[in-house]
């Protein structure tokens, strides 16, 4: 009894920091854009990008190597990285030093998102296993939004360097905590192979096609150089999905995607994922911007309702999953935040917080719901033996979409917006005076990538639905891992 809050609360503390440092520097990017040396929107866009993407690119191995030599052990070590990760952040002089240590940072978040929810689920049995698998769901989604608030108090008030200072006590404690009180109950599979080809496919795939969106939105790429990096993109990816089938120890194992409840879970969480990616990277320079002009402080204050109402909701509908499944919450959960991204799409020039209030509470309510029957769904319509790696798989969904979608809402702005005045937004030079068309095209532009995130969150309820009941997943997961 005591040992499962244990795993919940060390796990929980994981996933609140690494998910934490995916926006904590969000909201600092205009004082780092100032204050480290030569720093371009190119690297600015890369120190917030590069941590998500090499987390999505090593998360599934990451949990193909927790099941063959210790979920718990790798578990630890990604604590003691991701705090080094931190201490080398806090030391960059310039861009690219902090891009390269995001990455360190970034891998050491792939080992804690790769095993947290495994652990979960091998502690908790299946009456509670929606409840803390809800838990720690939210704290993903908590941290990350979190992040803006705690990241704007910091900058504002002692420094950006500041944010990263914080993980270095938490992340010593942690790591310690977990070696000492964390026990392996998972069976370790010796004898798997680690499927490095596949690895660097995908890794090498993502990256050259958010590599060719960025270059050609920012004007570092012409048209010629960026379409032969997006069909080398897709290329490869194709080539990747071809190899996974063909070989016996596959980076993503496409079996499980028979089990219909863990082809539709991870289905509908990556395009929830795709479509809440750019809401808080596009409110975070609304509120920053030109015609705003708010600090990093009350920037952050402004979405604290987000994650107030995920809060809420997420334990709520975690425990309700337990009873009566994931159909309906899931479902329920994606159309509240839809109709949350539509009030967004309402944006003016300026608004208040009491604005602001009900279509953010909408947008953190339907998170929160969505998030943990969904989670619980797939970890349950996972194989036992299977769970590091289906945990990794999901996980890297969830990171997969969210970078993409801020690449692409970069790219929608940079249609709209002129690079000129585009570039001042992000790097916190734009003239708060200036009340010029672009303005104007900005404020569009936000209306645009809100009503395309409501138009996916809508899309992504047709395999939340179709997901099949137990009793079918059950039988579906015996046959699909038997094969």
């Amino acid at each position: 009894m005591q040992y499962k809050w244990t795993v919940l609360s060390n796990t929980t503390l994981g996933t609140v920091m690494a998910s934490l440092d995916m926006n904590i520097v969000l909201i600092s990017l205009p004082t780092i854009a100032r204050e480290l040396p030569n720093t371009s929107i190119l690297d600015l866009l890369w120190i917030l990008m590069g941590y998500t993407l090499i987390t999505a690119a090593v998360l599934v191995n990451f949990g193909r190597l927790s099941d063959m030599f210790g979920r718990v052990r790798l578990y630890t070590f990604g604590f003691a990285l991701f705090t080094a990760g931190s201490a080398l952040c806090s030391l960059s002089e310039s861009g690219p030093e902090l891009i390269g240590f995001r990455l360190v940072q970034g891998v050491g978040a792939a080992f804690l998102f790769s095993n947290s929810g495994a652990i979960i689920t091998d502690a908790f049995d299946e009456k509670e296993r929606g409840m803390a698998l809800g838990i720690n769901q939210v704290a993903i989604v908590v941290g990350s939004v979190s992040g803006l608030v705690l990241g704007g108090i910091m900058t504002y008030t002692i420094g950006w360097r500041s944010i990263f200072y914080v993980n270095i006590p938490i992340g010593i404690v942690a790591t310690w905590w977990a070696h000492h009180h964390l026990k392996e109950l998972a069976l370790i599979k010796r004898g798997q192979k680690i499927d490095m080809i596949g690895n660097i496919s995908f890794a090498g795939a993502i990256s050259l096609i958010l590599a060719g969106i960025t270059l050609y939105a920012t004007g570092s790429a012409h048209l010629p150089e960026v379409s032969a990096m997006l069909v080398a993109g897709v290329v490869i990816f194709i080539g990747f999905i071809l190899y996974e089938l063909r070989i016996d120890h596959p980076m993503f194992d496409l079996r499980l995607f028979r089990i219909r409840l863990f082809a539709a879970g991870n289905l509908a969480i990556f395009m929830n994922a795709l479509a809440r990616g750019a809401v808080t990277f596009v409110l975070v320079f609304y509120l920053q911007g030109p015609t705003m002009r708010l600090n990093p402080f009350l920037a952050g204050v402004f979405l604290v309702p987000t994650s107030i109402a995920l809060s809420f909701f997420g334990p709520l509908s975690g425990w309700l999953s337990d009873k009566y499944g994931a159909r309906i919450l899931s479902t329920i959960g994606l159309a509240v935040s839809a109709v949350g991204f539509i009030f967004l799409a309402r944006l003016g020039a300026t608004t208040t917080f009491d604005q602001l209030l009900v279509p953010l509470i909408l947008v953190g309510s339907g998170m929160g719901i969505f998030a943990s029957p969904n989670r619980a769904s797939i970890m349950n319509a996972s194989p036992p033996s299977e769970r590091g790696i289906a945990s990794g798989m999901s996980a890297t969904l969830v990171n997969t979409g969210q970078i993409f979608s801020m690449g692409i809402a970069f790219y929608v702005m940079s249609l709209s917006v002129p690079m000129t005045n585009l570039t001042g937004i992000f790097l916190g030079t734009s003239n708060g005076g200036s009340v010029g068309p672009w303005v104007s095209q900005f404020i569009s532009s936000i209306h645009y990538l809100f009503f395309l995130s409501a138009a996916i969150m809508l899309a992504a309820i047709i395999p939340s639905v179709l997901r099949g009941n137990k009793a079918a997943w059950q039988r579906e997961s015996s046959s699909a891992t038997s094969k």
